[in-house]
Order: structure tokens, then C-alpha cells, then sequence
């Protein structure tokens, strides 16, 4: 599908921006009101987060998150582990927000120290409470769920940015979708959320050892960059006129740096940068899921 591009105060053409802010207002308000009819049953959903060491990124996005609760009305436990925790001891911590009936669901927040297992944190989890999305159970019928009807929650981020294509009327079905980076929180499963029948994409997985990535990206009509590595898509490797999301996730002189390089919105008719994109997108879909968990049951 083609957009009319606009242009900048020097004439140039430049990507329209993807505003995950405006949307993801948009999608808390409404969690409001369904939240306040879960109450009205009597049911008070809540969010947990479990938060080990004292990661700066994490803590700040923690802190967000309970702070979109209060905004939607879903009270919100907030346990936090010192960075030198055992396994068993982050293991009981994650028994306790299982059994506890306050907890809707809940996430580990990642990355945890190097010396724990994630894996085994992850499965450790009951899916039922998954908020995030992750769990090996969770994942299982991601892709299996071929018809897109599943009510299995969805990882977060890729849930985000499916959410923004569709609502700015970009039409994903038939789309040659270039995926770039195969971590599991977002290149994985978003492969399989865009294929399913619902939204009807043909996803090509990339990655940094993939030979002729240039080729693949000038091929695409959507990019969704996810490798963290700052650069990686340059604007003469994007098709002009192409979609481009930038979800990745490096640092550079100590400040966030996304994967599209400088340039690119020359060239894309729709832009999604990094910071500043997808990211409250991201937050929305986490306090969807556990609202969703709460209305099944």
C-alpha cells in the first residue's frame, strides 16, 4: 500500500511517524473502563513484577509500568531482589507470585544477572499468570495457532507492533515482512504472529549472520529491525517507500540507539524510531494481557 509522504520545512520527503504514545492513550483509556467493570464483579486484577538486582533500564521501566496500573485502576505488587540472589532464592519469589490470588499475572523483568538461569525462570512460571507472553507453554501455542484466534497471552512487544501497523490503516496481509533479529522477545514471535491467517504476512526472519541481508531489507514493504545493533538498517538498503519499525535496543556514548541508521526516514513513507517508538506500545499490550486474563476468568 502506498502513503503520500510528507515533507520537511527544506522541501525533503520524510516518513510520517508511527505515534505509539497517541495509541496507546487511546488503548488505556478503554482498559479503564474495562477494568472498572471487573470490579463491579468483583474481581480486582492486578500486575505483578519481579525485578532482580538494580539495573538502571529496568528500574525505570518497571517503575513505568506500575505507573500505567494506577492510570488504568489494576493494583500492581512490586517485588524486587538484590543482584546477588540465588536461583532458589528468585525461584521462591516466583512460587510466591503463582499461588498469591492478588497477582492476575506477572513478569520477571529481563534481562536478570548473568548468573541465573533465565530458562529456567521463565518455565518456572505458571502460564496462566504469563503477562509477558514467554513462557515455553505460551510460546507452544503461538505457533501452533495458525488461524490467530488463540487466547494464549501474546508477547508484548510484537503484540505492539502489529497493534500500531493496523491502527494507522497499514495493510499487513500480502506484505513481505523483513524481520531483522531472532531474540525471543521479539524477532521469533513476531515471525509467527505476522503469518498466522488473521493478519496474513509473509515474514522473512533475518539476523546479523544472514548472507545478503542488504538484498532481503530492499526487497521488504514493512522492516522491523529488532537485532540491536545501532546502524544496521542504512537508508539504502530500504525500499523506498517501505514501513520501517525499529524495536532494537543498543547503546551508544551511554544513550539508546536503534537499529535504523540516520537517513532512513528519506526514504520510508512511515517511521517508527527507537526511542520513541514502540515502546509505550509495549506497555499497553502488557496491561492488555493481564486484562484479558482477568475478563476469562
Amino acid at each position: 500500500m502506498k502513503y503520500p509522504w510528507p515533507t520537511g520545512a527544506s522541501g525533503e520527503e520524510v516518513a510520517k511517524p508511527l505515534d505509539g504514545v497517541a495509541l496507546a492513550a487511546e488503548i488505556k483509556a478503554d482498559l479503564k473502563t474495562r477494568v472498572d467493570a471487573l470490579k463491579e464483579c468483583g474481581i480486582e486484577p492486578g500486575l505483578g513484577t519481579l525485578l532482580v538486582g538494580e539495573d538502571a533500564a529496568s528500574q525505570i521501566y518497571v517503575g513505568a509500568k506500575h505507573k500505567d496500573c494506577a492510570e488504568v485502576g489494576l493494583s500492581s505488587l512490586d517485588v524486587r531482589l538484590p543482584a546477588d540472589s540465588t536461583q532458589e532464592e528468585v525461584e521462591a519469589a516466583i512460587d510466591q507470585l503463582n499461588s498469591d490470588p492478588a497477582c492476575t499475572a506477572y513478569i520477571v523483568q529481563l534481562p536478570v544477572p548473568k548468573h541465573l538461569d533465565t530458562q529456567k525462570l521463565l518455565e518456572r512460571m505458571a502460564p496462566a499468570k504469563d503477562a509477558d507472553g514467554l513462557h515455553p507453554f505460551n510460546l507452544g501455542l503461538l505457533v501452533e495457532d495458525i488461524d490467530g484466534t488463540s487466547n494464549a497471552p501474546k508477547p508484548c512487544t510484537p503484540r505492539g507492533i502489529i497493534e500500531l501497523l493496523t491502527a494507522n490503516g497499514i495493510e499487513l496481509k500480502g506484505a513481505r515482512v523483513c524481520v531483522v533479529g531472532r531474540g525471543l522477545t521479539v524477532g521469533r514471535p513476531i515471525s509467527l504472529m505476522l503469518t498466522n491467517r488473521k493478519v496474513g504476512a509473509t515474514a522473512v526472519l533475518c539476523h546479523t549472520g544472514t548472507m545478503d541481508l542488504a538484498a532481503e531489507l530492499r526487497s521488504a514493504d514493512v522492516i522491523i529491525g529488532a537485532a540491536g545493533v545501532p546502524g544496521l538498517i542504512t537508508p539504502e538498503y530500504v525500499k523506498p517507500g517501505a514501513v520501517v519499525i525499529d524495536v532494537g535496543v543498543a547503546r551508544r556514548d551511554g544513550k539508546i540507539a536503534g537499529d535504523a541508521a540516520e537517513g532512513v526516514e528519506q526514504v520510508a513513507s512511515w517511521l517508527s524510531p527507537n526511542p520513541g517508538g514502540v515502546g509505550p506500545m509495549t506497555r499497553a499490550m502488557l496491561l492488555t494481557n493481564v486484562v484479558e486474563i482477568a475478563e476469562r476468568q
